[in-house]
Formats: structure tokens, sequence, C-alpha cells
């Protein structure tokens, strides 16, 4: 019994973490808590992931003063697959796991 209540405490704080975890990203622009170069890649990630927008040349040339060639790339691709593994995962029903709202 006392480790089922260690674990429903433990999950109740994991959810409760992700939470603030899903508020604090939804205003990442406006948190102290972000350095701007996680905000800018933080935009970057919306940009890439709402098949509405694009990745215009000022948000591109903000990514380029706080990262690299090679890590643009690698950030680029771990979204790119992170967008396909969810489109994939729509075809086959299967359901989300709420990590990203549309804003």
């Amino acid at each position: 019994m006392e480790r089922l209540r260690v674990l429903t405490r433990r999950q109740c704080c994991r959810r409760q973490q992700e939470w603030q975890l899903e508020a604090l990203l939804i205003d990442h622009a406006k948190s102290p808590l972000f350095s701007d170069a996680e905000k800018i890649a933080l935009e970057y990630a919306d940009a890439i992931t709402d098949t509405r927008r694009d990745v215009d040349d000022e948000l591109f040339a903000r990514m380029q003063r706080h990262y690299d060639d090679d890590t643009i790339a690698e950030l680029t691709m771990i979204i790119a697959w992170e967008n396909a593994s969810s489109r994939f995962n729509r075809a086959f029903r299967i359901p989300s796991q709420g990590f990203w709202k549309q804003g």
C-alpha cells in the first residue's frame, strides 16, 4: 500500500511538473528562465512545426548569431524527426501526448 502511495505521489508530482513546463513553454518568449539562445531555438522549433509558417531570413539570422552551422543542422534534424514521428503516429491513430499545442 505504501508503495502505491509513493508511486501515486510521484505520478502526481510528475504531472504537476509537466503542467508547469507546459505553462513555461507556452510563454517562453517572456520567460526569464530561458536564455536568449534558448528562446530563439524554441521560436525556430515553432516555425518548423507550424506548417502555416516558415523560417524566414530574420529568424535564421538570429539562429546563426547564437549557434554554429553544425548545431543548427542538428537542431533542425531533431525538430524535423519529431514532426515526422508525429505525422507517422497520426496516420496510425496513435494519440498525441499533448506536448505541443498550436498557438
